[in-house]
């Protein structure tokens, strides 16, 4: 369990919520996904990883891992979520390994375009970085606070940060990493999904020998509209 038992379906959601609250009385009606439905697919290959398709997010999990359609407080969030038994995420419980990747559309959600900053800057993932039973390492690429929000006049109201930790309770320890990303009107807006506003990947396993290692191929190759994470990466640092 992440500390203080802080779920992975939990901080997720609690992005979107922040996001539409923060909004509200901007929010336009929701409009169909440029996308379409969304379809789970998965793809078997000879290494320890599945292939996983979920609503313009591609990644790799380990074999034995059980991925599901991400369904949380609004259909305008898109990707999904997986683990051994994905059970686990039932009543709000967090597996002690699992992944969510999932993306904000804001066709659907209807806020401008700085609250998505508000939302990846916010206290959701304070919750897990800040966790007295966690220790954290970030490294922000890219922090442009909108004007709205005292930034400087025509700012892009762009952010991206990825992170690693580890939370060690009475009973297990594992090691967790993360990626989040509000484009903005930055460079990050030239990749990934054109209507996203907000993208993020959680994910954590057992520490054990191979963990950090499937944690970088978890995070690292996620792929947002087929673009990887570290394409958006190179998109904010070229400016």
């Amino acid at each position: 369990m992440l500390g203080s038992g802080i779920g992975l379906r939990k901080i997720v959601g609690c992005l979107l919520i922040a996001l539409v609250a923060a909004g509200c009385r901007d929010a336009a009606a929701p409009s169909a996904s440029p996308l379409g439905p969304s379809v789970l697919r998965i793809h078997e290959s000879p290494s320890p990883f599945t292939e996983v398709e979920a609503g313009g997010v591609t990644a790799m999990i380990p074999d034995r891992w059980h991925p599901q359609l991400f369904a949380g407080a609004s259909d305008a969030q898109q990707g999904f979520i997986a683990s051994p038994k994905p059970g686990d995420w039932d009543g709000g419980r967090a597996p002690i390994e699992g992944m969510a990747a999932m993306w904000v559309d804001g066709t659907r959600v209807g806020v401008p375009s700085d609250y998505y900053y508000l939302a990846a800057t916010g206290p959701a993932l304070d919750a897990l970085t800040r966790s007295p039973e966690c220790s954290a390492t970030r490294q922000i690429v890219v922090n442009h606070r909108p004007s709205f929000a005292d930034g400087p006049p025509n700012s892009p109201g762009d952010y991206l940060a990825i992170g690693q930790g580890v939370c060690q309770t009475s009973d297990t320890t594992t090691l967790w990493a993360y990626f989040v990303a509000a484009p903005g009107y930055g460079p990050v807006r030239t990749v990934g999904i054109p209507s996203s506003g907000l993208y993020m990947i959680v994910a954590v396993m057992r520490d054990e020998p191979g963990a950090a290692a499937a944690l970088d191929t978890l995070v690292r190759g996620t792929e947002f509209g087929g673009d990887s994470v570290s394409d958006f990466i190179a998109a904010a640092r070229a400016a």
